[in-house]
Parts: structure tokens; sequence; C-alpha cells
């Protein structure tokens, strides 16, 4: 509720509400249209007070801020989505077996990549003699 929020972050009621009308907060309402904040809200109001208590951030620039959080958030997500796709494309292709191109001129022998081929002992050759 507003007033328990309001009394834990030491802030009024009022800038609650404020940071409601400017779109910074959206909290849920309950059938008798209380405010009802989740832990969510609540860890948004933390970067908001953070960014005007100790930053000194207005609320045109928490805003902007805010958005570009939850942008780099979805374009982090995307990139993980991509390295999972990715991951599970080349752990398929891995796994078929080596085609041969029918009509090729030449035999076609494909290899691991360099960091999978394990590394030859060498052979100690005989010393040369000066003869």
């Amino acid at each position: 509720m507003i007033s328990a929020v309001a009394e834990q972050y030491q802030i009024h009621p009022q800038t609650l509400r404020l940071y409601e009308r400017e779109g910074l907060l959206t909290p849920s309402r309950s059938e008798g249209n209380t405010r009802l904040y989740t832990d969510d809200d609540l860890g948004r109001l933390e970067v908001i007070l953070k960014l005007t208590r100790e930053l000194g951030v207005n609320l045109a620039g928490v805003e902007i801020i805010m958005n570009m959080r939850e942008k780099m958030a979805a374009m982090q997500e995307q990139i993980e989505q991509f390295v999972n796709t990715l991951n599970q494309e080349l752990i398929s292709q891995a796994q078929k077996p080596a085609v041969e191109p029918k009509h090729s001129l030449i035999r076609v022998i494909q290899t691991a990549p360099a960091e999978f081929k394990r590394p030859k002992a060498e052979a100690k050759k005989p010393a040369k003699s000066g003869v």
C-alpha cells in the first residue's frame, strides 16, 4: 500500500503519486482501487530514489535512464537467445555426418576446426652428421 511504501522509503505519498503520474511507476490496483506495489515496483522505486537523491537527476532524466535500462535488458535477452540458438545450431551441425558433394572433381575431406584437433607428438629425427 502507498502509505507503507512511503513510510518505508521515507517519502511523501504525493511523491509516489507523482512518480505514477509521470509514468515512472505503475503499481497494480486492488478491487478497492488501492495501490499495490510488487517487488519489481519497489526495486524500480529504489533506482528512482537513488537517481534523484544521490545523483541529482531530475524526473525527465530518470525517465530517459529507466527507458534505456529497459531497452538494454531487452537487447541483452535477445543476445542471449541468439547465442543459445547459435550454439544449438553449431551442435546440430557438428552431429550431422559429413556429406561428400556428388559432383566434386576431387574428394572433399572435412576436418575438425583447429581448436578441436589434438596436437600430434613430434617424432624425434636423428641429428645429421657433417660427413
